[in-house]
Parts: structure tokens; sequence; C-alpha cells
């Protein structure tokens, strides 16, 4: 009952921007133009510049604009200097309608790019679609902006959440030997949740499971910490879980696993890239150790001409008054996404203009920005990567490693203690206080959300 009612509250989010977008589009959408006046090129973002997304937002703002930075350096578009005009919708969908308004509106953007979140893409897409202004390398890996045949004005750099957490389950089932009835899922109760717990589910049933009622799912609430129903649903589940598959931000990420670890866990955490793995790593501490996040883009310390160039980049327009900026997964998705769009800008097919552009990306076909895998678009294929590599949190660094790797992890963890074992270290659910937990608490808990 809960994915329905979040099914029909997703449909009512999209139907209330809908009819605002009606209202708002006569006579706005209509006018064509080339991204600013003509000396500039102009690209817009709408992301969490605060709220507890925030540093995920701040990190794809500086790696487009560093990658801007760079191509204005070496000699502009033709002449033309990009800019990035960015506003804060703090996660939110209600504000990220607001801002799309004033970028296609008063900024007349040639573009969107970079803008973070799903339930924010879910407001964003339509205004897009129905405005025809390309909406680019959202970091975001929601189905909704992966349909086939894909929307015209959509295109996604990134690999799918569900392609992460496919990959987590294959490998904690192939390299780890654990059955896929021993594996648990903890997602935020909205779209981005959702899409990939699906992925998940789709990939369990693909090792010969199908009775997915009976797997672990604890969910939580956008913009909240509120985990411990969450975290009760799993630990008291009747199948003790040894890997809890993520699909959440790293605020209540990192509370989740202080509180598991906290209360006797001691099987596998696995995240998908969104969690921000840095920021994940920096709040957990010692707690971290172990926990394995995937990623759409090699780890920043990697040997290739992409990487190479972002580094170099970095230290030369990222730098504050004080000190260089470190580089980050979420800078180097943002200055990808900048890369890419670049490709096209500087194509002899692309001739400006909104449409121009899309034409000119779907015409690329196969093609390198000195990635270790090629990206590819075409008029039926708007995704440009489908590459997952998968990093751990080590002595409080995020370092790449191997699926192989898995075993080693596990056994340092420790095996996940019995039932009757957590229900003495936890709190019962009577009990008062922030963090008290208990079974009696979960569905107490769900209720009042």
């Amino acid at each position: 009952m809960t994915g329905f009612k979040e099914s029909l509250r997703a449909k009512r989010i999209l139907n209330a921007n809908v009819l605002l977008l009606t209202v708002w589009t006569i006579g706005v959408c209509a006018e064509q133009v080339r991204g600013g006046d003509t000396d500039e090129i102009v690209f817009g973002m709408s992301t969490a510049l605060t709220g507890p997304t925030a540093e995920l937002g701040l990190n794809m703002k500086l790696g487009v604009d560093v990658a801007f930075a760079e191509a204005n350096h070496l000699g502009r578009i033709d002449g033309r200097r990009l800019r990035l005009v960015v506003l804060d919708d703090g996660y939110e969908p209600k504000q990220t309608v607001i801002n799309m308004r004033r970028l296609i509106d008063q900024e007349k953007v040639l573009g969107i790019i970079g803008n973070v979140g799903t339930p924010t893409a879910i407001a964003a897409v339509p205004i897009s679609n129905r405005c025809q202004v390309p909406f680019l390398c959202a970091f975001t890996g929601a189905g909704v902006l992966r349909r086939d045949p894909p929307d015209r004005y959509v295109f996604n750099y990134r690999a799918s959440y569900a392609e992460e957490t496919s990959a987590m389950v294959d490998a904690v089932v192939n390299h780890a030997g654990i059955h896929p009835s021993e594996i648990a899922f903890f997602s935020q109760r909205d779209a981005f949740g959702d899409s990939g717990f699906s992925g998940g589910v789709d990939a369990i049933r693909q090792h010969g499971y199908s009775d997915i009622h009976t797997i672990a799912h604890g969910r939580y609430r956008r913009n909240t910490t509120s985990v411990e129903n969450a975290l009760a649903e799993i630990l008291f589940h009747k199948v003790p879980p040894k890997a809890i598959i993520m699909v959440a931000a790293y605020a209540p990420a990192a509370k989740f696993i202080r509180l598991a670890r906290q209360y006797g866990y001691r099987g596998l955490f696995l995240s998908v890239s969104f969690v921000g793995a840095k920021p994940l790593a920096r709040s957990l501490g010692q707690n971290g150790e172990g926990v394995i996040v995937t990623q759409v883009v090699p780890h920043p310390s990697t040997d290739c001409e992409l990487t190479r160039r972002y580094r170099n980049a970095m230290r030369r327009f990222a730098a504050d008054a004080n000190e260089a900026v470190q580089p980050s997964f979420g800078s180097l998705e943002g200055y990808i996404a900048g890369r890419v769009v670049l490709v096209a800008l500087q194509s002899p097919l692309y001739e400006g203009g909104r449409d121009e552009l899309v034409n000119t990306l779907e015409a690329l076909e196969d093609f390198s920005i000195g990635l270790p895998n090629t990206l590819s678009f075409t008029h039926y294929r708007h995704q440009a990567s489908h590459q997952v590599w998968a990093t751990v949190i080590r002595d409080n660094n995020v370092v790449p490693m191997n699926w192989s790797e898995l075993p080693v992890l596990l056994q340092n963890a420790g095996e996940l203690a019995s039932s009757d074992d957590l229900a003495e270290t936890m709190p019962s659910g009577d009990q008062s206080g922030a963090d008290s937990l208990g079974p009696n608490s979960v569905m107490e808990g769900i209720d009042r959300e």
C-alpha cells in the first residue's frame, strides 16, 4: 500500500506542476532563444544549495562552472562566453517549478544542466518538454528521465539507479555468496527511493528469487533524518539481512548506519552514488569503515585523460582565496556534464538554438571525452553512459574497490547478530527519545508519515 500511495503522491505532484505550467506557458514557451545575448551562451541550473543535500548541489555547480571556465579560457564558443545561472531549490519540487520559470522566461537559457535530485526532476522535466528546453545531465538516475522512447529534450550522462542497485545485487550474490532473501533495502519515500528499489528487486528476480514481498524494506521521508522506524523494520525482519542496499541522501544514510552498528548490525552497507561518498565518510567517521558506494564516474584520482584534465582545471579555476578546492565525485560529474555539452556546442553540426542543440546531441552517436568508456547518444538513446564503479570507505577515505573484495569486507564486518541478540541491545518501542527503536514502533511511525 505504501508504494501505491507514493505513486499517487508523485502523480498529484506531476499533475499540479503541469497545471501550473499550462497557465504559465501561454505566450512564453513559443519563444526560441539562443541562450542569452549575442556575447553569451547561458545555461541554467536549479539545484540544492541549502538543506540536507546541499553539498551535492554545490559540487555539481562547481564542476559545471569549472568546465565552462576552462572553455572560456581556451577560446570560448565562436567567441561567445559560457555562463551558468544557478538557483537554489533546497531539494523541493515546488521551488524547482518557480526556478524553471525564471531560468526559461527571464534568463532565456539555452538549456538546463546538472539539476540535482529525482523529486525535483519530476517537477522540471514536464516544463522542459513543454517549453522545448534541453534538460541535460541531471544528477539523478531515476527512470522518469529514461523513458523508451526517450523524451526529446531530456539527455542523461549517468547510469540509472536501477543499474547501480542491480550491480550491487549481482555482486553480493555472486561474490559474497549472500542469498537474495538476505538483502534488505533502505530508501527515501519518493520516486528516488522507488527507482533504486525497483532496480534492485528486478535484479533479485533475475537470480531466481520470486518472493519479493518477503524482502525487508525500510523507508524514510525526504529532507528528514527520521530513520528509526525504517531501521527497526529491517533489523526485526524475520530473515536477518546480511547486506543493506541504501537509496538515500547522506544525512539520513549516515544516521541509519550509525544506529544500525550501535544496535548490533554486522553486515554490509551499500549505497547508490547520490548519497555523496565523501560527505558520507566525513559524517560517519570510524563508523564508515567498509561502507560501499557505487559511482557513475571514475575515482577522481584515476589516471585517464578526462580525470587528469579535470584535476588540472580544478587547480586552475576552482581555487578560493585560501586553498584549492578538493576534487570530488560530485564536481567530477558536473565537469563531465559540462564537457558533454561542450562536445555538442563545438561540433560543426551545431548552428545555434535549443532544437539544434538536441539535434546535434542525437547526431553524436559514439563519442569520447577522455573517460575509460565510450559515450553514446542517438535519436533513440539519450543516456550516454551505463558504467558503474565500486568504491569503499577505508580509514575515512573513499577509495576504488573490486567486487571480488566483498567476501573479505563481509568477514571484517562479521555476521549479523541474531534477532534475539538485537532485541537485547535495542530499546523497546515504548521508550521515549529520538533514537528509541522497537518492533512496535515501526507501523506507528509509518502511520504518522
